[in-house]
């Protein structure tokens, strides 16, 4: 059969390039066509365009790409027709994977099956309407979903796991690096353990979350080093350029290791994190963790959060849980010296790192050990080879 798949940024890639590989194990036949990543491509198939060319956050840049964005959506709309695929599969990416579905449901008989469901449970509640007019078959990586969906909405979805789970325990299970030789091949000083900085995969991100959290690790830089996890969408210079503009930090370094975040998950002792995949990422490695995520108006977006967002964490592992696990420090909580408070309470001898870590273990039991490819890819495979 022929899988026509579009995602929107570098998690994407990599949830779609697995399922991608479970596709072919459970159809021997699979063809592929996509906009997406280089993950991707390695497993085959026809790259129409790179996710970088597709992903503009924020209302302004969004603004500035309008036509950008407008030529994309009408070159993936035609381009899909023209192939006639068996199946369009949208992978998380919203605001453009809802108006191709709108698309499909109007003017082809392709049907649109969506891995990775949109986030309406958090904000644009009212999506609901065309997720039931457009999508066939929706596929949910979070456990709490289901009773969103099923029991409020009365809208039947499928709970297939949590692939960053499966993702987490796949590497964990193959990695065979020390701590000694990670250390040395990132030239890292020996005798400091690690506080991770996950600042985000955006720029924005990067430019807002970056210079609070290392300004809040200083007073800890005798006994640890920061490194920062590079993501694979930011150049090198971008990171240079908002390093360099960090004040009150002295001659303090921060290394960068590029693409490696599991790696150094694995061999870190705590972790400052903006919100999304990451969280749930650096429980599943049990790194205590402080959730921090800068915004602008802070007050107004705490009101917002607290009487309009309909759902009461940011962060994945409080989702999941239902109960804050780990701090969220955002909106008016944001600050160096909150952050800094509470990196001292998770660290080594800090009194909330073992409460932590073992309400972990509540969020490990709930994600299941469902393998959610392998899973989501089956049931597909079935539902097509039954359709009509």
């Amino acid at each position: 059969m022929k899988y026509y798949i579009i995602v929107g940024e570098a998690s994407g890639d990599l949830h779609a390039s697995h399922l991608m590989m479970s596709l072919k194990k459970h159809d021997s036949n699979a063809e592929f066509r996509f906009f997406g990543g280089d993950m991707m491509s390695a497993v085959g198939g026809t790259r129409v365009k790179h996710y970088k060319e597709l992903a503009y956050m924020g209302f302004i840049p969004v603004l500035l790409h309008l036509r950008t964005i407008f030529r994309n959506m009408a070159l993936c709309k035609k381009d899909i027709v023209a192939w006639n695929p068996d199946v369009v599969i949208l992978v998380d990416y919203a605001g453009f994977n809802l108006d191709i579905a709108k698309y499909l449901k109007a003017n082809t008989k392709i049907p649109a099956y969506y891995y990775i469901s949109p986030k309406i449970w958090a904000w644009k509640e009212w999506r609901i309407k065309s997720i039931r007019r457009d999508i066939t078959e929706l596929f949910s990586i979070l456990p709490f979903e289901i009773p969103f969906f099923e029991q409020k909405h009365n809208y039947k979805i499928h709970y297939v796991g949590n692939p960053t789970a499966d993702e987490v325990n796949r590497f964990k299970n193959e990695y065979k690096e020390s701590r000694e030789d990670f250390y040395n091949r990132n030239s890292l000083v020996a005798d400091k353990p690690i506080i991770a900085l996950l600042a985000g995969s955006r720029k924005q991100e990067i430019k807002d979350n970056l210079p609070a959290m290392i300004q809040s690790a200083v007073n800890y830089a005798d006994k640890y080093q920061m490194v920062l996890a590079g993501a694979p969408s930011i150049d090198r210079e971008y990171y240079d350029m908002v390093l360099d503009g960090i004040k009150d930090c002295g001659d303090f370094k921060i290394k960068i290791v590029d693409n490696e975040t599991y790696p150094l998950l694995k061999h870190s002792v705590a972790a400052l994190v903006t919100s999304g995949t990451a969280t749930l990422e650096t429980a599943m490695f049990g790194v205590p963790q402080v959730v921090c995520y800068e915004t602008p108006v802070p007050h107004l977006i705490r009101f917002g959060f607290n009487h309009i967002i309909k759902c009461k964490y940011i962060s994945l592992v409080n989702l999941i849980a239902d109960k804050e696990i780990v701090k969220e420090l955002f909106a008016d909580r944001f600050s160096v010296s909150n952050i800094s408070e509470e990196l001292g309470h998770i660290l080594p001898g800090g009194e909330g790192r073992q409460k932590m870590l073992d309400d972990y273990e509540e969020v490990y039991k709930k994600l299941g050990d469902t393998i959610a490819p392998d899973n989501a890819a089956r049931i597909m495979v079935d539902l097509l080879n039954h359709k009509d």
